[in-house]
């Protein structure tokens, strides 16, 4: 479990930060970036606060570990369940939804969410040999937002109409 008894440690001062492996890093590095992107993705997920349930708070639990696999804790893992996990939310809130015959205008937190962990999955292609599952947790967890998303504003979508 992760201790912390001094907010501010001045180590980052200089412009580094270190890994879970100890390893001193530019904060300006592809790495610092996408674990910067993944913890700004958590935060916005926790602004839809009127949304949380025991999904949204796995997910943030999710983040938190992927944000720690990113920085090479080597303990933990988004393993390919957690992907099948999101999967099947999707199914069971798509189920209730009728099929879209146009795009939808973004509204509300949940598609502000959905944006960032899209910009948070380009940050981690950045990243060499990582694990796949990383990108593709994010990858799904856009589309869970997108249709959980739906699924709230049933009835008050807002659609897309080219040219209007």
């Amino acid at each position: 479990m992760v201790r912390l008894t001094r907010i501010y440690t001045k180590t980052g001062d200089d412009g580094k930060t270190s890994t879970a492996t100890n390893e001193r890093i530019d904060k300006s590095s592809d790495l610092i970036e996408a674990i910067g992107a993944v913890d700004e993705a958590n935060s916005a997920i926790g602004m839809a606060s009127e949304f949380h349930n025991d999904t949204i708070d796995r997910i943030q639990n999710d983040l938190f570990d992927l944000g720690a696999e990113l920085s090479g804790a080597p303990t933990i893992t988004i393993s390919e369940e957690r992907i099948v996990d999101l999967e099947n939310i999707i199914d069971d809130y798509n189920e209730n939804l009728e099929p879209l015959n146009s795009f939808v205008l973004p509204t509300g937190s949940l598609h502000n969410a959905r944006t960032i962990v899209r910009r948070a999955e380009r940050q981690v292609w950045k990243i060499e040999d990582i694990n796949p599952n990383i990108p593709k947790y994010l990858n799904r967890l856009s589309d869970l937002l997108f249709v959980m998303a739906r699924y709230h504003n049933k009835g008050n979508e807002k659609l897309w109409f080219p040219k209007k």
